[in-house]
């Protein structure tokens, strides 16, 4: 009985991870392709794609161990470039509860594409909930798993010029910018961002603009969503 109840779920939650398949195996071949290119072991990706599973943070680790290594500046980075994981955590804290020994794994394995799909979707009432959200997670993380395998396979395989390479983090990050641009009814935040981070370039310089600019952007969003949701009470 339990095993038919997972086999529903595991149907139930796999088109809606088709998409991110098709994303997490290109993004993952190429962060895979980029950490052997900068000379770290064959079964790198597959350590940090397994254990890590922070996509944009596992680019930026493949820079930190290539690089002088400053802990307290890496631990900071991990916490600016992750510390939107605090507000999904806590948005999914009544989804999560109950679900017995399944729980710390969806904790780990939630990304944004976990995040938006437990979130946002309702499975339908002859499936589990539990198992429905368990599958995504699982899904999603096993093609980012393998992307990053194929990439360090292949990277181990081909020899060719690499240089420039890296720059597959900068345009996925443009591309997240718009669509978040596309999606969202106000551009407060986006030109925040836009902003701040161009005028902690010009003070700080392009060596030691990222940290100031992320932790100026955080406090700011903290502030301005405290303000909207206390003029919100007071409306009502």
């Amino acid at each position: 009985m339990k095993t038919s109840v997972k086999r529903a779920a595991l149907r139930a939650a796999f088109p809606y991870t088709v998409p991110i398949l098709t994303g997490f195996l290109f993004l993952g071949i190429s962060c895979g392709f980029l950490a052997r290119a900068s000379g770290l072991p064959v079964w790198f990706p597959l350590i940090t794609s397994l254990f890590i599973f922070a996509g944009s943070m596992e680019f930026v680790t493949v820079t930190l161990l290539t690089a002088a290594f400053h802990p307290l500046g890496a631990l900071s980075l991990t916490l600016m470039i992750n510390a939107r994981h605090l507000f999904y955590g806590i948005s999914m804290l009544e989804r999560y509860r109950g679900l017995g020994s399944r729980t710390p794994y969806l904790i780990f394995g939630m990304c944004d594409e976990s995040f938006s799909i437990n979130c946002a979707v309702t499975p339908p009432k002859d499936i589990d909930r539990g198992w429905f959200m368990f599958f995504v997670t699982l899904l999603n993380h096993a093609y980012w798993i393998i992307g990053n395998t194929i990439g360090s396979l292949l990277g181990s395989l081909f020899r060719f010029p690499t240089e420039g390479i890296d720059f597959v983090m900068t345009a996925m990050f443009v591309v997240i910018l718009i669509e978040q641009w596309q999606k969202e009814s106000s551009h407060t935040s986006s030109l925040l961002g836009l902003g701040i981070t161009l005028l902690c370039l010009i003070v700080f310089g392009a060596d030691h603009f990222l940290l100031p600019a992320m932790g100026i952007l955080l406090v700011i969003l903290l502030i301005l969503g405290h303000h909207r949701r206390w003029e919100g009470g007071e409306r009502t």
